[in-house]
């Protein structure tokens, strides 16, 4: 399944703000001009620029054209990236183990989430997330049981799961609905991110939905200190959760 073309023309403008070919303050392309540049409809050229919008690369002043706001790159939850996708975005090497994949009896928190009768079967998930080469994030997952096969057929060093069922499968992740909170690490996860016993995780749960809205996976991730952060942005129009390279605790 190809890349949505409005994904591509912002990826294309994105870059060329990164390497500096728009700098900041400058005024990008007009609309016209994109469509141009692009051969693409004036609706694609928008959905493209409303994600670097909803990004923080760009705004705009008193209806003028778009002007560039900042060169960093940033990950925005406004659009359901991978951790891997996310990663790569960001010049970084990520990993991936896969330590336990099971099927077993679904927990009633799991049931509801992915929408299963209460005596339903998910299938297991336990991974070791990795950037560079550093534990970053444990991530425990269960896959509702019509996704399960497709995830069973992956190797254990599979980088994205989602990235990989889209492909083979065409299961793919259209939704996306996250919780963030805090949580001390116990004794498995500080073994696996090589951190003390309680020290604390940041956690991101969330529930994975195809385009009907069929529930795909409920996942609990628990990110390693400094690994990365979270950071909301607030507009007039939209509040995009984005995720940032963390610093290491002082």
């Amino acid at each position: 399944m190809g890349t949505a073309r409005y994904l591509e023309i912002a990826d294309g403008i994105r870059r060329a703000i990164l390497e500096g070919d728009h700098p900041v303050g400058a005024r990008l392309p007009s609309e016209s001009e994109l469509v141009a540049r692009w051969s693409a409809s004036r609706g694609t050229v928008r959905q493209a620029v409303a994600l670097l919008t909803s990004e923080g690369l760009i705004g705009s002043r008193q209806g003028a054209r778009r002007i560039v706001l900042r060169q960093e790159r940033r990950h925005s939850f406004a659009e359901l990236n991978s951790f891997a996708q996310w990663a790569r975005g960001m010049g970084l090497s990520a990993g991936s183990r896969i330590l336990v994949r099971s099927r077993r009896p679904a927990t009633a928190e799991e049931a509801r989430r992915l929408a299963l009768p209460a005596d339903g079967e998910v299938l297991h998930v336990l991974r070791l997330r990795s950037l560079d080469g550093e534990p970053a994030m444990v991530e425990r997952t269960a896959y509702a049981d019509w996704a399960a096969p497709a995830v069973e057929a992956l190797p254990e060093d599979c980088v994205s799961i989602m990235d990989s069922i889209a492909r083979d499968a065409g299961i793919v992740a259209q939704y996306g609905e996250h919780l963030i909170d805090a949580v001390p690490a116990g004794t498995e996860d500080a073994g696996l991110l090589q951190v003390r016993r309680g020290s604390p995780l940041l956690r991101q749960r969330h529930v994975t939905c195809d385009q009907s809205g069929r529930p795909i996976e409920w996942s609990d991730d628990r990110y390693r200190p400094g690994s990365v952060t979270f950071s909301v942005t607030n507009s007039a129009t939209a509040t995009p959760l984005e995720r940032h390279r963390g610093a290491p605790p002082a």
